[in-house]
């Protein structure tokens, strides 16, 4: 628990992933966490293809792959028979560009222990048993307050607690809202016989709202069990309540129902944080935005927050650049924040498939203040886009975008200045994908500034690398 330059409040997704981002880099951090382990259940088990190519860069996505698998396809039941098959997304080959077209499945649990793991490689930490109670600062950093033992004094801290964020509470940061969905809904993670695995089991409601859906969880013996119930009713989440509501609308039995590995209940609701920063507390995650869970995107957002976050606070802190590039953590996430809340609750409703959108690879940061596009006629990517993978002279892009550092694409032209030692430089042809031109691209896999020529260049990249 000694003081570190950063403190994360949370071993969720979020907070793992951003301990990872700042170990990589060398700068001193520490996760905290209000209970005594890891997040057990099954949760946010949809990966989408953008945070795919996060944990690419990141060195997880091998142990995500071996962990997990593709998605199901449904399966309607009828008074125990099947009715025919429901396809949850719109199908999406890999290609060159997207090598990670589709959606994966893998518990959140198992997600987590995959990203602590990697944190522990790379050295760093996370203490159990530590809640964050308050937090107070100043000028020069930010004094965390806990429900038991010593304070700790950071430069800076990133709230990852959650939807019922302690942090932000203290900071007296407000939330807006709505409520998606007035229903009660049952989530649980059980073992259970007389269903197939190969098929995600939807058994819709006759004559009320109450569905019931069982997902065989990838890489498990467990299935993930979702119930929404009458508005008003009460959720019995002991394990004999679990086997009622199977037997009540299936055609199995409750003993059927063997073992109930964890259950939670929720109501669906979209809230978005007033601001995602204030002084040196930065919000991340739930604590941020919290979303519907349909179409998978709460949790791909909010790995996406501490991917945004990592490299500025690299910056920061490392690299010695101004403060102020944080600020632009909350002008770029915020929005993509609040239109992901959109599509989950789009989705929610019905009134949307989950297809491109949800896949998460065009959103890009176009009209951020980072941003650079100084070619008079911009071909098909422009600065802003994410950078997509491909093969350019041999090398495969997303080989040399892995890491924590930029990378130069001089694609079809010359003349490209000397690069400090933070940036790596590809030589190729004009690319198919990216076209003609000099693309910098930023540690978080999109371009930054792109040029027909490199004048301005060695001045965009020096706001960055402190040089």
């Amino acid at each position: 628990m000694n003081d570190p330059d950063v403190l994360i409040a949370g071993a969720g997704p979020t907070g793992l992933t951003l301990g990872i981002d700042l170990a990589r880099r060398g700068i001193p951090a520490l996760v905290v966490e209000r209970a005594d382990d890891l997040f057990p259940g099954s949760r946010g088990k949809g990966m989408q293809p953008r945070t795919m190519e996060v944990f690419d860069d990141l060195g997880v996505l091998d142990a995500i792959h071996a962990a997990g698998g593709g998605y199901p396809v449904g399966m309607v039941w009828q008074n125990g028979e099947r009715k025919g098959e429901h396809h949850m997304f719109d199908p999406a080959e890999p290609t060159e560009d997207a090598p990670y077209n589709a959606p994966w499945m893998i518990p959140q649990w198992r997600t987590q222990r995959i990203l602590l793991e990697r944190l522990e490689e790379l050295g760093g930490t996370v203490v159990f048993g530590r809640e964050v109670t308050g937090v107070t600062q100043d000028a020069d950093g930010v004094t965390a307050h806990f429900a038991s033992g010593e304070p700790v004094r950071a430069r800076y801290l990133v709230a990852a607690d959650g939807g019922r964020s302690a942090v932000r509470r203290s900071l007296g940061i407000g939330m807006t809202g709505e409520e998606v969905d007035p229903l009660p809904t049952l989530v649980a993670d059980v073992r259970i016989t007389g269903l197939d695995r190969d098929n995600w089991h939807i058994f819709p409601p006759e004559g009320t709202q109450e569905l019931l859906a069982i997902c065989p969880l990838a890489g498990t013996e467990d299935f993930q069990l979702v119930a929404r119930f009458a508005e008003g009713a009460e959720v019995d989440l002991s394990a004999d309540g679990v086997r009622k509501v199977v037997a009540a609308r299936t055609h199995l039995a409750a003993e059927d129902v063997t073992q109930v590995r964890w259950a939670s209940d929720f109501r669906p609701r979209a809230a978005l944080a007033d601001r995602f920063r204030t002084g040196r507390v930065l919000l991340a995650g739930d604590a941020a935005h919290v979303h519907s869970p349909a179409g998978g995107q709460g949790l791909n957002t909010s790995v996406q927050d501490a991917y945004n976050l990592g490299w500025k606070l690299g910056a920061v802190l490392g690299d010695g650049v101004g403060a102020g590039l944080l600020d632009t953590y909350e002008e770029e996430r915020r929005p993509i924040a609040a239109q992901m809340l959109d599509l989950s609750t789009s989705v929610h409703r019905g009134e949307t498939r989950r297809g491109g959108a949800t896949r998460q690879l065009d959103l890009g940061y176009p009209g951020s203040s980072l941003t650079e596009e100084t070619r008079a006629e911009p071909g098909p990517l422009r600065a802003g886009d994410r950078a997509p993978d491909g093969t350019v002279d041999g090398v495969r892009l997303f080989d040399a975008f892995r890491g924590p550092h930029w990378t130069l694409l001089a694609l079809g032209t010359d003349g490209v200045p000397a690069m400090p030692a933070a940036v790596r430089v590809v030589h190729g042809p004009a690319h198919r994908s990216y076209g003609t031109g000099l693309f910098l691209v930023r540690p978080d896999g999109y371009v930054g500034w792109a040029g027909d020529r490199p004048a301005g260049l060695p001045e965009y990249l020096a706001r960055f690398t402190g040089r």
